[in-house]
C-alpha cells in the first residue's frame, strides 16, 4: 500500500511510485518554481490513456491530484501525474503537433463528479459483454477488448482489435441505441492491448509497454539473428504473442560491435589442423573456433585481433602452430560458480572415507572370556579378605 503524502496526492513530492500504469519519475520535483514553468499538465485516464491540459485557472495541482478536464461533449475525470518542465518533454514524446489536442483544466474534482466517476465506471464491464454479442450478431471480425467511459458517463470509448478492415457503421448505431452515449471505435493493436492489460515479462519485471513505453516500432526476427540469439518463437515471444520489444534494445550496440568481428564462413589453418567458426561472444569480442565444421571439437577460443591476424597470414602462405599468439593450445576453462567463484564440480569430488577404529568383536568369544574373568577376580578378594582375617586372629 502507497501512503498519501499529501492531502489529494498518492506520493510525497510527486516523485514516488504510484499505482497506475506509465508512471514519470519527476526527477525535478523538488526544485523551486519547476511548476511555475508551464502551466501544462499530464493527466492520465483509465489504462495508458493520456491527455495534456493547461491549467488556466491556475490551480495549485500535485500529483494525485483527481481533475475535471475539458472533453467533447462534457467534461472527463482524470489524475495528474506530471507537472512541471517535464510535461514539454512528454508531449514532444507523443507527437502533439496541433495546438487543439491540448484542452483546459476545469476544476479539481468535486465529490458529486467522483460519484458520478464511479457510476459510468460500474458500467464499462457490462457494456463491454453486450457490445461483444451485438458485434458477433453483425458477423463482425473483431474483438472489443476494453470500453472506457467518460467521466460524466455522456461517452464510451470502444477498443477493438481486427486483423482487417471493418465497417462498423452499423455497429456504433446499434451501441448507440442500447447504451444511449455517444460512441468512439478506437482500434489498438497487440502490443496496446498488453499494455493496457498490463502483467510481467520473463524478466520478472513489469512489462514496458505498461510502464514507459508509449510509440511502438515493428520487431523484426532480424534483431534476433544480429543478437545470436536462437530464433525460438516460445522465448521470443511476449505476453502479446509477438515478438518481445525488448529484443530492440541491445541491437545497435551488436550490429556495431559485429562489424569487427571477421566473416563465419573464414576458415583459420594452422600447422596442426584447420579450423571453422564455432560460436561467439559479440560483445566481448570473443571467437570460438572448433576443428570439426559441425560439431564442438577441440575448441579454441580466441580474440577477434588474433582471428583477423591469423587471417592475414594464412592469405601469405603462412600457417601458425596453433591459434593462440603464444603457441601453447588453450586449456579448457572450468565452469566456475558465480556466486562461490569456486568450481562447480566441487560437489562430485569422492570424499575419503576416514579410517575407523576397530572395535572388539561383541561375540560369544569375548562375552565367555568376560564371565570367566569376573569370577576370577571375586575369588582373589575373597583370598585376600580370608588371609587378613586369620592374621588379625593370630
Amino acid at each position: 500500500m502507497i501512503k498519501i503524502g499529501c492531502d489529494r496526492g498518492l506520493c510525497h513530492q510527486a516523485v514516488g511510485r504510484q499505482d497506475r500504469q506509465l508512471n514519470t519519475y519527476d526527477w525535478l520535483a523538488d526544485i523551486p518554481g519547476n511548476t511555475d514553468t508551464t502551466d501544462l499538465v499530464e493527466v492520465q485516464f483509465k489504462h495508458t490513456r493520456k491527455g495534456y491540459y493547461h491549467n488556466v485557472n491556475n490551480l495549485e495541482l500535485k500529483k494525485g491530484d483527481i481533475v475535471a478536464v475539458e472533453a467533447n461533449p462534457g467534461h472527463d475525470i482524470g489524475v495528474v501525474t506530471l507537472t512541471g518542465r517535464l510535461v514539454k518533454l512528454q508531449i514532444k514524446k507523443a507527437n502533439l503537433k496541433s495546438a487543439d489536442d491540448i484542452k483546459r483544466i476545469y476544476r479539481i474534482a468535486r465529490p458529486i463528479d467522483i460519484e458520478k466517476y464511479h457510476e459510468a465506471k460500474r458500467r464499462e464491464h457490462s457494456t463491454m459483454i453486450e457490445s461483444r454479442q451485438i458485434a458477433k450478431g453483425l458477423g463482425l471480425q473483431m474483438k472489443i477488448g476494453d470500453v472506457e467511459y467518460q467521466g460524466d458517463g455522456n461517452k464510451a470509448i470502444f477498443y477493438y482489435i481486427a486483423d482487417e478492415r471493418v465497417d462498423f457503421r452499423q455497429l456504433i448505431k446499434d451501441l448507440a441505441a442500447a447504451f444511449h452515449v455517444r460512441i468512439e471505435m478506437k482500434q489498438i493493436g497487440a502490443r496496446q492491448e498488453a499494455g493496457r492489460i498490463g502483467g510481467t515479462g520473463p524478466c520478472g519485471r513489469e512489462l514496458c509497454c505498461a510502464t514507459w513505453m508509449k510509440n511502438f516500432v515493428s520487431v523484426g526476427t532480424g534483431s534476433a539473428r544480429y543478437q545470436d540469439i536462437s530464433l525460438n518463437p516460445q522465448k521470443l515471444a511476449g505476453m502479446c504473442a509477438k515478438l518481445k520489444c525488448c529484443l530492440n534494445y541491445e541491437v545497435d550496440d551488436y550490429v556495431e560491435a559485429g562489424r569487427k568481428l571477421p566473416s563465419k564462413d573464414t576458415i583459420l589453418q594452422t600447422q596442426d589442423a584447420d579450423y571453422h567458426y564455432f560460436k561467439a561472444d559479440i560483445l566481448a569480442g570473443l571467437i570460438s573456433y572448433s576443428t570439426d565444421k559441425n560439431i564442438a571439437a577441440n575448441l579454441e577460443t580466441i580474440t577477434a585481433e588474433r582471428a583477423k591476424e591469423i587471417i592475414e597470414m594464412n592469405k601469405k602462405g603462412e600457417k601458425p602452430i596453433s591459434l593462440q599468439e603464444d603457441g601453447r593450445k588453450q586449456e579448457p576453462q572450468r565452469p566456475l560458480d558465480l556466486a562461490t567463484q569456486e568450481n562447480i564440480n566441487r560437489f562430485d569430488r569422492t570424499k575419503k572415507k576416514k579410517k575407523k577404529h576397530k572395535k572388539p568383536n561383541n561375540g560369544e568369544n569375548s562375552g565367555n572370556t568376560q564371565n570367566n574373568q569376573r569370577p576370577q577376580g571375586n575369588g582373589n578378594r575373597r583370598q585376600k579378605h580370608e588371609q587378613k582375617s586369620q592374621n588379625a586372629k593370630e
